[in-house]
This record gives structure tokens, sequence and C-alpha cells, in this order.
């Protein structure tokens, strides 16, 4: 009955002292709960299309989580979830001559590309505001000019929560909180 009672006590103990070290370790620990993959493709792209590397990598963790054969309801395609019509446009007006949709939804580098491509569109339209570059890559750009012309929402993160559609607005605060984590835990997403 001792030594039961013993053996109890000393596994509690370790559980504890693991517990802690996990603790203190936490550095570790997050960049465990928060890897990012594809880190030179992303890296890669977001300097051609001169964007943060740590938006693009939050954009991929909410749409994929990283795993570049998703494909959602609604038939969006590719590790950054775009849907084959927005690809096709994207393939055409970028001028990507080897791109195909098959290629977006197969390979994470293209999709990456691509997807680096329309952010940076997005930003040019939205005049650098991350909030509704975000916004816009997830409802569309039409319909976000008409949330901000309507007076909706002002495209403040501030005022988030008057965004009309829950989805677009969990979006935007999955894809920031995402964003912030990167941003503290990868520095440089390319070497860390």
């Amino acid at each position: 009955m001792k030594k039961r009672r013993l053996r109890k006590r000393v596994f509690l103990i370790l559980i504890l002292a693991l517990l802690a070290l996990l603790f203190i370790r936490s550095e570790w620990m997050s960049r465990w709960l928060y890897p990012v993959h594809f880190r030179e493709e992303i890296a890669a792209s977001a300097e051609v299309y001169e964007l943060d590397a740590h938006l693009v990598a939050a954009i991929i963790r909410v749409e994929t989580n990283y795993k570049p054969e998703a494909v959602s309801k609604k038939g969006a395609i590719g590790i950054m979830q775009l849907m084959p019509d927005t690809a096709n446009w994207i393939i055409q007006k970028g001028g990507f001559k080897d791109m195909t949709t098959e290629k977006v939804s197969a390979e994470p580098e293209a999709g990456i590309e691509i997807g680096s491509w329309y952010l940076n569109e997005l930003n040019a339209q939205f005049k650098g505001n991350m909030v509704k570059v975000i916004a816009a890559y997830n409802a569309g750009p039409g319909t976000v000019n008409r949330w901000l012309s309507d007076g909706t929402w002002d495209g403040r993160a501030e005022t988030v929560d008057e965004v009309p559609y829950g989805e677009t607005r969990h979006y935007i605060q999955r894809v920031i909180y995402y964003y912030n984590k990167y941003k503290t835990l990868y520095p440089d997403i390319r070497t860390e």
C-alpha cells in the first residue's frame, strides 16, 4: 500500500515537473502549437509581392492549416483557398504562363504564389489597410467596398464587430490572431 502511494506521488511529481518545464520553455511549446510550414515559399512570394510574410502565413493557417490538398465546401482550392474563377482571373491578369488551377490545387508553391499575388492586388486596392485586405480576401473586394461605401463598416480593426458577415468577422479576428502570434514567434519567418 505504501509503495503504491509512493509511486503515485513520484508519478504526480514527474507530471508536475514536465508541465513546469513546458511552461518554462513556452517559446518551444508555442512553436510546436503554432508551426509555420513552407517558410521559404512564403518568404519568397511575400518578398516578390511586397507583403508581410506573417500575413501570408496567417492566412494559410486559417484557410487550410498548411494542408495543400484542402478543398472547401464552396469549392475553394489550394493551400490559400482560392475559388477556381478567382484563381483563373489571377492567372490571366498576372500573366502566369505555366499556371493552371490544377497546379494551384496540387502544388503548395503555386498556391502560395497565386494567393500572394492576389493579396498584393487587394493591398493596392485597399491602400495597405491590412484589416480591409483580410476582409476582402474572405468576403471579396466588391462586398467590402459596398460595406465601406454604405457605412456598414469603416474598415478598422476596432470595429470588426460591425462586419455583417459572421464568417468574415471571425475570419478577420483569427487571421490577426495568427499574424500577431507569428510575428512574435518567428521575427524572421525564413530562418526561424
